[in-house]
């Protein structure tokens, strides 16, 4: 392949990423998938083998947003974690984790909080939810745990706002397999000086 057509495969793919990014900050899309594929199309992109990764969409999002929300982007990011750390506290037992928009900063006014509960005991939270009234959804969620394919609980609650707050549910021992990095999980006192910052 001649140097000229892999530049242009690169800007290409930076192109994809900055309209992916655009279209999740004003579009109010969530899934990085449907936004790079969007983006392919609206940019004649055919070649869709070099669409970009999530990250460099995720990279994209925060310069949109620095650039063209940076009135509105803290508030509403504030908003979110804040959220995320009532939760968080109000489900200290189970050892929750922040992940996903909310924690990288890349969220937005539709973004879903994500957190991970750890609990060898299944019902654990689902009666922990029913004891305290909470309104949920539940479902399964497929996660890889310690290199298998494992089905664990979720639930989904809803706040009169519309904001959810996604929860899966994953054993305790997975809470000490080693994958949980700073920059992509953070534990109550993680959020904590996150927000005092």
């Amino acid at each position: 392949m001649s140097k000229e057509n892999v530049h242009k495969r690169d800007l290409m793919r930076e192109q994809l990423a900055h309209q992916a990014a655009k279209l999740m900050a004003e579009g109010g899309i969530t899934d990085h998938a449907f936004a790079k594929r969007k983006a392919a199309r609206q940019l004649g992109a055919a070649d869709t083998q070099h669409l970009p990764s999530n990250q460099e969409v995720d990279e994209a999002l925060h310069s949109y947003r620095a650039l063209y929300q940076h009135d509105s982007h803290p508030g509403i990011l504030r908003q979110l974690r804040e959220e995320a750390l009532a939760a968080m506290r109000l489900l200290a037992e189970f050892n929750p984790y922040l992940t996903g928009s909310v924690l990288s900063g890349t969220a937005g006014v539709h973004s879903d909080i994500n957190l991970m509960l750890f609990s060898d005991d299944a019902k654990a939270v689902l009666l922990f939810l029913l004891k305290h009234n909470l309104e949920f959804e539940d479902g399964e969620w497929i996660v890889r745990i310690g290199g298998h394919e494992e089905t664990v609980p979720s639930y989904t609650m809803t706040a009169d706002s519309g904001m959810q707050t996604h929860i899966i549910v994953l054993p305790e021992n997975a809470r000490y397999s080693g994958s949980r990095h700073p920059e992509t999980h953070a534990d109550i006192a993680a959020v904590e000086a996150l927000l005092a910052s």
